[in-house]
């Protein structure tokens, strides 16, 4: 392990105030750059058992991977993708394999699935995979964004122009996901890069946090308490709750400290130049 500095990181997760138990799973590593967050789905206790695997097929296949001093800013001409974005899509398709071949060998856990993002910070660079409508959002200043692309029917709709974003607000459609981690024995991730800036803070989050509380008021939250991430986390859960919570609530935070990031030498200058 470098001596390199931690990102900055909170992480939550709560039941919500419907359901009995947590289907959610999350993992977060400040000194590795590494979080993952996952949204199971499936009867009984199916789809804790699907976001479990995920998380931890990635997790611990990763760890080592970028504690191990590796050069993961490396782009592979063939894809365009880093070594680090390579290694992630590499665990998620494992992880995938795992929770298909679960769900084959336990009737119980037939046609379970989980949502997934997760994400690893290195250099000046974020890797990004994600499956199904888990998000990941980035504040840069003030101005907030949304990094990822649900896969939903919802999403769809608004796409095709059937509907707008007002109305999809209201839609009956909020949580039928078109991609899901482990319901086919190969499901590709969607995997993108951005470069990193100095206090730049990523939200990943469950759809029980974005169907209970709004994007402009997410972004409020964490601008007020950016100096205190696991405040942030806390009143967003609280949030979602007092809105019904009707889903698994998770949420992951990242704070990049400007000590993170490199501050010379030709691979950082060339990385710089890369799409924010």
């Amino acid at each position: 392990m470098s001596s390199r500095a931690q990102l900055d990181v909170a992480s939550l997760s709560h039941p919500g105030m419907v359901r009995t138990h947590n289907e959610d799973s999350v993992f977060v590593d400040g000194e590795a750059g590494l979080a993952v967050l996952a949204d199971g789905m499936g009867g009984y206790s199916a789809g804790e058992v699907a976001s479990g695997i995920a998380v931890n097929v990635i997790s611990t296949g990763l760890l080592p991977e970028l504690t191990s001093g590796r050069e993961l800013s490396k782009v592979d001409i063939g894809s365009g993708l880093t070594h680090a974005a390579l290694l992630l899509q590499q665990q998620i398709a494992l992880a995938n394999k795992g929770i298909y071949e679960a769900a084959q060998a336990r009737p119980e856990c037939a046609g379970m699935g989980t949502t997934l993002v997760a994400t690893v910070l290195f250099q000046n660079r974020i890797s990004i995979g994600h499956i199904g409508d888990s998000r990941c959002y980035r504040l840069r200043g003030d101005k907030f964004e949304q990094l990822t692309h649900d896969h939903s029917l919802l999403q769809e709709q608004i796409d095709s122009g059937m509907l707008t974003p007002e109305q999809a607000k209201y839609s009956l459609n909020k949580n039928l996901v078109t991609r899901a981690l482990g319901i086919e024995a190969v499901v590709p991730a969607d995997i993108a890069e951005y470069r990193v800036e100095a206090e730049d803070i990523y939200i990943l989050c469950s759809d029980g946090l974005t169907d209970m509380v709004e994007a402009d008021v997410v972004r409020d939250i964490v601008v007020a308490k950016r100096v205190d991430l696991a405040e942030a986390a806390a009143e967003l859960i609280d949030i979602a709750n007092q809105n019904g919570g009707r889903d698994n609530i998770s949420v992951v935070l990242l704070r990049v400290p400007a000590e993170f990031l490199p501050t010379s030498g030709w691979l950082q200058r060339w990385l710089a130049k890369k799409p924010e």
